[in-house]
């Protein structure tokens, strides 16, 4: 299965935008398409290192970005399903690649010749006559290949190469770790009265799990990526909300088979070695060096900025709900399974708003087509059509086709909505192509979510979070499909990992529009909009739980700061994940047992075993750009073309083509301002 004739991946599809023909392609061909790519690849480099003459940019950078192509078909076609729907087969073979993949990559990036090639255009560069976006290639390509080692000796590089492929082996297993004991951990109740509180779709949802796992007339509640759970607002019997969260919290951390403490350890000394191998103090310096923040010092001093103030916010709140509980008949101490139901119950008292609710106005299907999608053509012009007759690499992902408002396509779309036992927990975006005018391709992005899929013939009903959701991964899907670029190393969302969050966040301005709200956020049965007096409510309310909300995510990316500032000795003396990370949180005062981090060091698959390493700060790092942004429409007149053309022309569109600050001063006219931010999250006191 090495061929054309025998392999699918290894010719271009001949569905629109080349999209993978799914039905066509077995797991048993990803490995030797793989073979076979790598092959190729090698090659395409060789004949760039053989050229003779002396290097310029049209004999060593166009080729290079030319080079890959098979490679990037084959690898996006299959880490897209890797991710979203991992049978045993798959995680088999990705386990077999990791290391392949690794070592490949490195061969790349630390090619003496061709970083030679590299460095002497780089050299030359101020007396070159390129279009910007070419003179910012020579750049990145020079600091990229710097970064990643190749200016070291072959010793050197002999032992990041062996560090490079232990990691990938590492990370991998975390993750296969992390997706079997969170399936392993999904809570098993007998009775639905021990789920009272959940709706209809909730209960037959959790019906539905229990049959799939052979368990009928059980409930089955799967959990979610992050260590709360939605179901915990409205659970209303306390030992149920127990369960859950405890379920959650000992996820990768049991002393069994899935245990993850060992995993991050050797994974944290490792990135640590490597970061000294590479010159640089830790990996949190290594990884921030070659981001908008520069250091680490610029991180640490933004998340103690706003630590202290959040904290004291949620020991308020968490005074209230305490009230709240003292004056019922059985008053106990809140705990954090606790916090999600009685702030439902603050909420309510203080603004006469039930967030729970909410859900029959919000229908999925409704929320995709009268909300993100509108949204997207009041803003942008772009027109969607369904195309059912285009195969997913998953029965319930849907494929979308998209035209500009002139009638030009633009690419496709593809929504995989519910949960399954086969798919990573947690929200992403992902292309399977990505747009090059010099490859001549269009892009195709994936958005996935993990909501509960309830029983046929029900409704999917989404909690507000999940309406969030959707339109944050739908903003990634944005940026993945407007960007516009001749050279592939910058399409799609390829830009500072500290940057890429932020049109996603902005993207979710348009859930209360007016009229947006007012066309998706219909009744179920009646048809009625939202009352506006609940709309009312909802805005007043933005700031409501700020303080939680904050302290946990700052607590997480605390402890993802924490554990890759260490040295590797450092690292190596580390032998209590619980207790360093209970260190960390009290160092920076986020230590509250009733305020958990969002996500915990063994189950934190960002920076263990996704690409967020010494990078979860990102977040709230995009979030100053994305609150002054929000400011801008809302002064300029918010959903209108001129300002989504604006907005799409000056940032989305260049991808990763400019520096991403300056872009955003093209399309701001200045820095963003850190104001905005600290109004909306409550930290201004």
């Amino acid at each position: 299965m090495t061929d054309a004739a025998t392999n699918p991946l290894l010719s271009p599809s001949a569905l629109p935008c080349g999209l993978p023909d799914y039905r066509q392609i077995l797991p048993e061909h990803y490995l030797p398409a793989f073979d076979a790519a790598f092959t190729e690849h090698r090659g395409e480099i060789d004949a760039i290192t053989r050229v003779r003459s002396m290097p310029t940019f049209e004999n060593t950078f166009v080729p290079l970005e030319r080079a890959g192509e098979t490679l990037d078909r084959v690898a996006r076609t299959f880490y897209t399903v890797s991710s979203a729907d991992a049978t045993p087969a798959i995680q088999e073979i990705e386990e077999k690649l990791a290391p392949l993949m690794s070592a490949h990559q490195d061969a790349i990036q630390l090619d003496g010749r061709l970083y030679w090639r590299v460095k002497s255009v780089h050299e030359q560069l101020g007396q070159l006559d390129l279009d910007p976006e070419a003179r910012y290639l020579v750049e990145r390509h020079y600091t990229e290949m710097t970064h990643a080692g190749a200016g070291l000796d072959d010793e050197q590089k002999q032992r990041l190469t062996d560090l490079n492929q232990r990691l990938s082996v590492l990370t991998t297993t975390f993750e296969k770790n992390l997706l079997a004991d969170t399936n392993d951990l999904a809570v098993v109740f007998d009775d639905a009265a021990e789920l009272d509180g959940l709706t209809e779709g909730e209960l037959s949802a959790a019906a539905r799990n229990a049959a799939d796992r052979g368990l009928e007339g059980r409930y089955v509640v799967t959990l979610t990526l992050f260590t709360g759970h939605p179901y915990l607002s409205t659970l209303t019997r306390r030992a149920s909300r127990e369960r859950l969260m405890a379920a959650s919290r000992q996820r990768g951390s049991r002393g069994d088979e899935h245990d993850n403490s060992g995993v991050l350890r050797e994974i944290v000394r490792l990135r640590a070695e490597r970061a000294a191998l590479l010159g640089y103090e830790s990996h949190a310096a290594y990884v921030t060096s070659d981001q908008t923040a520069g250091s680490p010092r610029a991180v640490h001093a933004l998340l103690r900025r706003l630590a202290a103030p959040a904290a004291a916010n949620a020991r308020r709140e968490q005074e209230a709900l305490q009230s709240i509980i003292d004056d019922g008949d059985d008053a106990f101490a809140l705990e954090a399974h606790d916090w999600a139901f009685y702030t439902e119950q603050v909420r309510a008292a203080e603004y006469d708003l039930d967030r729970t609710a909410l859900r029959p106005w919000f229908e999925a299907e409704r929320v995709l087509r009268d909300g993100v999608f509108r949204a997207a053509t009041e803003l942008y012009g772009v027109r969607f059509t369904e195309r059912a007759d285009l195969p997913a690499y998953h029965p319930g992902a849907r494929v979308f086709e998209l035209h500009n408002a002139d009638g030009s396509p633009l690419g496709l779309f593809i929504l995989d909505l519910y949960t399954r036992d086969t798919k990573r927990g947690g929200a992403w975006m992902n292309s399977i192509v990505s747009q090059s005018r010099l490859r001549g391709t269009q892009p195709i992005v994936v958005n996935n979510l993990n909501v509960p899929e309830p029983a046929p013939g029900k409704p999917t009903l989404l909690t507000l979070d999940e309406v969030t959701t959707l339109f944050h991964e739908f903003g990634h899907a944005l940026h993945g499909l407007f960007a516009t670029v001749t050279y592939p190393h910058f399409a799609g969302t390829a830009v500072f990992r500290d940057f890429v969050e932020f049109p996603s966040q902005v993207n979710e301005m348009w859930i209360y529009w007016p009229e947006i709200l007012a066309a998706y956020a219909r009744h179920i049965d009646t048809d009625e909009p939202l009352p506006a007096e609940v709309v009312d409510k909802l805005t007043a309310s933005e700031a409501f739980n700020q303080g939680f909300a904050t302290s946990e995510y700052l607590a997480a990316a605390w402890i993802d700061q924490v554990w890759h500032s260490l040295t590797s000795e450092e690292a190596a003396a580390v032998d209590d994940v619980a207790a360093f990370q209970a260190e960390a949180l009290a160092d920076i005062g986020l230590d509250n047992p009733a305020v958990p981090p969002r996500y915990a060091s063994t189950y934190f698959a960002h920076v263990f075993s996704g690409g967020y390493s010494a990078g979860y700060y990102s977040y709230i790092w995009s979030e100053v750009l994305d609150a002054d942004t929000v400011e801008w429409f809302r002064k300029n007149g918010g959903l209108t073309r001129a300002n989504g053309d604006r907005f799409r022309d000056r940032l989305l569109g260049v991808g990763g083509s400019k520096d991403p600050l300056a872009a955003y001063r093209d399309f701001r006219g200045r820095d963003a301002d850190i104001e905005p931010l600290l109004k909306r999250r409550g930290l201004t006191g």
